[in-house]
């Protein structure tokens, strides 16, 4: 059994959490290792069917409590205290790993863009709360389905300006850009308004990238469809179970 991302529309964090649920993937291992992490006062989660141009969709939906906003969605957390978090979680140790290597790929972008060390970086805006939860449950998922092979179309991408912790940025913004560049995936550059691939999305491409083509012919298992929470033409992110 394989598996492929459809980026048609980009690719994030939760639009991957929410595919691998529309696929079948085990939720309530991803309800174990989110309560596991003991950060019930930094965030809450939900997990609704949606429908985008009228074909039904799952969102994952992560939760900042309004009156904690400015203390905890703006908490800086380096590697090592992500890590910590990681290693205290009820997930497997495969999961774990994945987490640590795309928590890993983010920082280290990150430390390329702002000429910092990694083990300098801050997580603030990449490293939100909403980010540890995406990537947490998106390795989860991702070790419960186990497949074989990883496949990704290219990554679909916007353009213009997008507002975030540092100011302005040109979209792809740079952590997107150095990801793409060090793990050579191939971005679809179009005349979309706006971010389309965030860096959480990419990292959790650069994860699980081998640079292998799509075989010509698949046998689809299951399909399993993402919502975006971006106003495009149509915000989901398809994935294939296939032999």
């Amino acid at each position: 059994m394989n598996i492929y991302f459809e980026c048609n529309s980009g690719i994030s964090g939760d639009m991957s959490v929410g595919a691998l649920l529309d696929l079948g993937a085990d939720k309530t291992k991803l309800d174990k290792a989110l309560s596991s992490l003991k950060l019930d006062n930094e965030f809450s989660y939900e997990i609704k069917k949606v429908n985008i141009n009228a074909i039904q969709a799952t969102d994952f939906n992560v939760i900042l409590p309004h009156h904690e906003h400015n203390e905890h969605h703006h908490e800086h957390r380096n590697l090592d205290d992500i890590n910590k978090i990681i290693d205290k979680a009820d997930m497997t140790d495969n999961a774990k790993n994945l987490a640590k290597k795309i928590f890993k790929i983010v920082a280290k972008a990150e430390a390329k863009v702002h000429g910092k060390d990694i083990t300098e970086v801050h997580f603030h805006e990449v490293g939100a709360i909403d980010s540890i939860a995406d990537i947490i449950s998106f390795s989860v998922l991702f070790d419960n389905l186990n497949p074989q092979k990883v496949y990704f179309s290219a990554l679909t991408e916007g353009h213009g300006l997008v507002q975030c912790q540092h100011g302005t940025l040109n979209v792809p913004v740079p952590a997107v850009c150095a990801i793409a560049q060090e793990y050579k995936i191939p971005l679809k550059l179009t005349d979309t308004e706006g971010e389309m691939v965030t860096p959480t999305g990419i990292a959790i491409v650069a994860g699980l990238y081998s640079g292998e083509k799509l075989p010509e012919e698949m046998i689809i298992i299951k399909t399993g469809s993402g919502a975006g929470k971006r106003n495009y033409k149509n915000p989901v992110l398809r994935v294939f179970l296939f032999d």
